[in-house]
């Protein structure tokens, strides 16, 4: 027992170095736009991110900065901090998948699939805090089932309190956690239906969840309030705005119509897994039918949450809705392995049986056929990739990405000191990257749509009006339509494209 569980272990770490190794070669080598530079600027600088915080990669994403600094600059740690989650992903999965299966080979052939899908290897190139939603997502399911074993022997319920923890680390770090709520829950009473009889295991779990959730989530008042940090998004030092932040109030009106446009829902779902996963994709229904018959309550538990998650995000209209899909890609291989576990065995007894029946006698050690099968299956599911692997590379492939880090050198080396950006948000936070972590812009205010609503600073004209002619005003804008109309009233100056910066040269004359 020994032995095999250091052979899994020892399977699972080769998984993880070579998950890692392939998000590196297509590693973002610096700073990004949009979503990526914040979070490279709120990890070095322990700040607050947009809705809902997201405090567990924040502090995460800290000590990666402390830690990883012989590896580069702190843009390039952000980014290989979320490698290293991916490659933590694909080896809890290997680990996960042993225990379902009792196959090591499966378990790797799982890990690798996960690891190349290609959106699972593009969030393991960018800072992004969804990579540490799939870790925790695998480990949440690897601790579950390990509790699961732990009851049937008899066991405590450590593992369930683990669980519990690592729950809430989740919770602390996006909010699509909370649809694994009702999965999880159901899943626990179906492993003990009487654990509600025991009051103090469920107060442990609960005290051990609150806990970390609550301790977590004091990073945004404390970084906002006392212990200011440089950057900081909203107000979550009050109440209304600690609220406002961590409810995702903001994006309320994202979920549009549900139960609306099913069938186009549905057929954009096929599509993504059938670009994810190529062939092994027409598996799926027979991969969660096996499922359900030889590990009926992890079943309950992945089908749930995929279909509870899949569900939301088919409704949830924002940017690169994408990445919500990454717990559900995960769910997916391990139906995949399973499947291919059915296969062997099934394989063996019929071959044990066709034996029997010609009168022949086997030398072979028992489960030595079950376990060459499941090598040909592993193979076989790891085929497509394989096959893919160079065009995945090129899809996912952000290593010779340096036009963010070209256009923040550009901008930053025609701004004067004190001078006034007015920007939004995909070209705000590499500014912010330049101005919090690299301290290249000091005395520059950067008043972002965001910047404008906190610092009460109205609207975007108010701004102008307020600092043109006394310290230099530039625009950046994301549509055409807001810079023609700004021009009816101002005079502008736009720079060398591809730069989106425009200068606020003053007001137009008559004449003009």
């Amino acid at each position: 027992m020994v032995r095999r569980h250091a052979i899994t272990l020892s399977a699972a770490a080769a998984v993880g170095v070579v998950v890692l190794v392939l998000c590196r070669m297509a590693m973002l080598p610096g700073v990004g736009f949009w979503d990526t530079a914040e979070l490279q600027t709120v990890g070095p600088v322990l700040g607050v991110a947009h809705p809902t915080g997201f405090p567990a990669w924040v502090v995460l994403g800290w000590l990666a900065s402390v830690v990883l600094q012989p590896f580069g600059d702190p843009a390039f740690r952000m980014n290989l901090l979320s490698g290293l989650l991916v490659a933590g992903s694909a080896a809890a999965t290997v680990i996960l998948v042993g225990l379902l299966t009792r196959s090591t080979v499966l378990g790797v052939a799982a890990g690798l699939g996960l690891g190349t899908t290609t959106l699972v290897w593009r969030i393991g190139t960018i800072a992004d805090a969804h990579a540490l939603h799939l870790l925790l997502v695998a480990l949440l399911f690897l601790a579950l089932v390990l509790w699961q074993r732990e009851h049937a022997r008899g066991g405590g319920h450590r593992w369930l309190v683990a669980a519990s923890a690592i729950f809430g680390v989740s919770v602390a770090n996006h909010s699509l956690t909370l649809l694994l709520a009702p999965p999880v829950a159901l899943y626990v009473l179906s492993v003990d239906p009487r654990l509600w009889r025991r009051p103090r295991v469920v107060a442990w779990c609960a005290a051990v969840l609150a806990a970390v959730v609550v301790v977590l989530y004091l990073e945004l008042p404390l970084r906002a309030g006392p212990f200011r940090a440089p950057l900081v998004y909203g107000t979550p030092e009050t109440w209304d705005g600690f609220r406002y932040i961590v409810l995702a109030e903001q994006f309320r009106g994202s979920i549009v119509d549900p139960f609306g446009e099913l069938p186009r829902k549905a057929g954009d779902v096929v599509a993504l897994v059938v670009r994810e996963l190529g062939p092994l994709a027409a598996l799926l229904p027979a991969a969660l039918l096996v499922t359900a018959v030889r590990q009926p309550r992890y079943a309950l538990l992945s089908a749930l949450a995929l279909g509870i998650t899949v569900f939301f995000a088919a409704s949830y209209q924002n940017a690169d809705i994408e990445r919500y899909y990454l717990a559900p890609i995960l769910i997916v291989w391990t139906w995949l392995a399973i499947l291919a576990a059915a296969v062997a065995e099934a394989v063996e007894i019929l071959g044990a049986d066709a034996a029997r029946g010609g009168g022949r006698r086997t030398a072979s050690a028992p489960g030595a056929h079950r376990a060459l099968v499941a090598t040909v299956l592993g193979l076989g599911l790891m085929l497509p990739a394989s096959l893919e692997l160079d065009a995945r590379a090129a899809a996912v492939d952000r290593s010779k990405d340096v036009g963010a880090q070209r256009w923040l050198d550009d901008t930053i080396g025609r701004l004067e000191p004190e001078a006034v950006v007015i920007s939004w948000w995909s070209y705000s936070t590499p500014l912010w990257y330049a101005q919090h972590v690299e301290g290249r812009l000091p005395g520059v205010l950067i008043a972002d749509d965001r910047t404008r609503l906190d610092r009460q600073l109205g609207e975007v004209t108010d701004v102008i009006e307020r600092f043109v002619g006394r310290r230099p005003v530039y625009l950046i804008r994301q549509s055409a339509d807001e810079l023609l109309e700004i021009a009816n009233t101002y005079r502008l100056e736009p720079g060398p494209q591809p730069n989106a910066l425009v200068r606020v040269v003053g007001p137009l004359t008559a004449d003009e």
